[in-house]
Parts: C-alpha cells; sequence; structure tokens
C-alpha cells in the first residue's frame, strides 16, 4: 500500500528515540498518521512542525498499518509564524481542531483546501485571517453533519437583520425577535453572512465562540476537555484583546 501527496501537518509526537508518529490532512486521504523514522531529530524535527505543508509519502505492506513517513518541506508555515504569536496560536488552533474533529483516513477536500488557504496567507498576519477561521470552522461543521442555519430568523423566517445564533439550535435569530432572550443568544458576527467590514477583536471573539460552541458540543461532546487546548488557548487570547467589557456582552447567559 502506498500514496503521495501534498499534506498538511496536524501533529507530530515522538516515539523512541527519533522516532515521530505524524498526523497528516490530505485532501484524497483526509486525516492520516504515519511514522517519521528519525522525525524527532534534529534533521527532521523542521520538517514536521504542526502546520506546515509537506510532500508525503506513506507506505505500509497492509492498509490497516501505521506504516512509514517520509516528507519533504514544501512550505514552512510554523517558522513564518514564529514572529507573530497571534499567527502562531491561529495555525496551531486550526490544526488541533482538523486533528480532534476528523475522522481517520476519510476524506474532507473541502476541509483540506480551507486550511490549506489558511496556512498559504498566513504572512498576512492573524487579523487578516481570524474571521477566515471562523468560517472554516463552520464549513468543517456542515462538513461533518452539524452545519448553522444562518439564512433566516428561526422565530420570524425574516432574512434581515440577523444578530444572534441560537445556543440551542444554531438557527439565526433576528435582532428584534431575539431582543427579549439576548442574554441567552450567541452574537453573530456580520462576516459569517458575507458582510465585511470593520472586524476587530469584538467580532472575532464572537465567531470563536460560536463556532466553539457547536464543535464543543456536537463533534467533540465525547472528547475529555472539549475544545483542543490550542483552541481554547487562541479564544482567551482574542478575549484578552477585546477586553473585559466586550467578553461580558458577548458571553450568554444560562
Amino acid at each position: 500500500m502506498e500514496w503521495q501527496g501534498p499534506a498538511i501537518v496536524l501533529d507530530a509526537r515522538p516515539l523512541g528515540e527519533s522516532g515521530a508518529v505524524v498526523s497528516l490532512l490530505t485532501e484524497a486521504q483526509g486525516r492520516h498518521a504515519g511514522l517519521a523514522r528519525g522525525g524527532a531529530s534534529r534533521a527532521q524535527a523542521p520538517v514536521w512542525q504542526r502546520g506546515n505543508l509537506v510532500e508525503a509519502r506513506w507506505v505500509a505492506r497492509l492498509a490497516e498499518q501505521l506504516g512509514s513517513l517520509t516528507g519533504e518541506l514544501v512550505h514552512p508555515a510554523a517558522a513564518l509564524a514564529l514572529d507573530d504569536p497571534l499567527a502562531l496560536a491561529l495555525l496551531n488552533a486550526a490544526c488541533a481542531v482538523a486533528e480532534a474533529a476528523l475522522p481517520e483516513r476519510e476524506p474532507y477536500p473541502r476541509c483540506f483546501q480551507g486550511l490549506l488557504s489558511l496556512v498559504a496567507r498566513l504572512g498576512e498576519g492573524a487579523a487578516a485571517l481570524l474571521p477566515d477561521l471562523v468560517r472554516w470552522e463552520a464549513a468543517l461543521l456542515a462538513e461533518l453533519g452539524y452545519g448553522l442555519d444562518l439564512a433566516r430568523c428561526a422565530v420570524t423566517g425574516a432574512a434581515d437583520d440577523l444578530v444572534w445564533v441560537s445556543p440551542r439550535t444554531g438557527r439565526a435569530v433576528s435582532a428584534a425577535a431575539g431582543e427579549p432572550w439576548r442574554h441567552r443568544l450567541l452574537p453573530l458576527p456580520r462576516y459569517l453572512l458575507g458582510q465585511w467590514g470593520g472586524e476587530g477583536p469584538a467580532e472575532w471573539l464572537a465567531g470563536l465562540r460560536l463556532t466553539g460552541h457547536f464543535l464543543a458540543r456536537d463533534v467533540l461532546g465525547d472528547r475529555p476537555g472539549g475544545l483542543p487546548q490550542a483552541r481554547a488557548l487562541l479564544q482567551d487570547r482574542v478575549a484578552a484583546m477585546a477586553g473585559p467589557e466586550v467578553q461580558d456582552a458577548a458571553r450568554p447567559g444560562p
């Protein structure tokens, strides 16, 4: 058994003296792991950094085996993000979500292409990419069968002035219809409706809380701790940027 193609490194765990079990995301093979011999060595460790794009080759005698993995670095996303802590946190969060949420060896081409776009554009800075990360997470929810319904208000059926999402159903709610329950609803950032302009930490935080709620509940509900630590750290970092007043306003009530 063998395959070769572009892959994004999601995680690498040391094994033995110098080996590493590497988890990749590929377009055709989905999330796929393999043993990189010497992968934790000084020479190879930079290749298998989370978020890097590599040209990978996997070989095994039987399909169900872990297999042997080799790779050549194509785009060193992890190294390029080192000077931007927020961009590095975004990269780690996206890879951790893909690693935790996607079933092994099942292809999700749209998810791969979306993550590839984030990796390729990391040099633009986190401010430009945080809305795209939230949109990617929303698309991931839809790919896994838990898509948000943001087309019309769940109460009135109107398509205008949608500003909330029900944390129970994932359906949009208009400003007027949701006003009596505003403290129980999740804010809906405009960029998830295709309306752009003026995004900042408050809108980033609203989006992260929105997709994070449904990822933790519907996709990762059986996972100890819910959202991966890297994703939670990104949200905490953005919350600190947004300030305490915005944090309290964005948090739904009981």
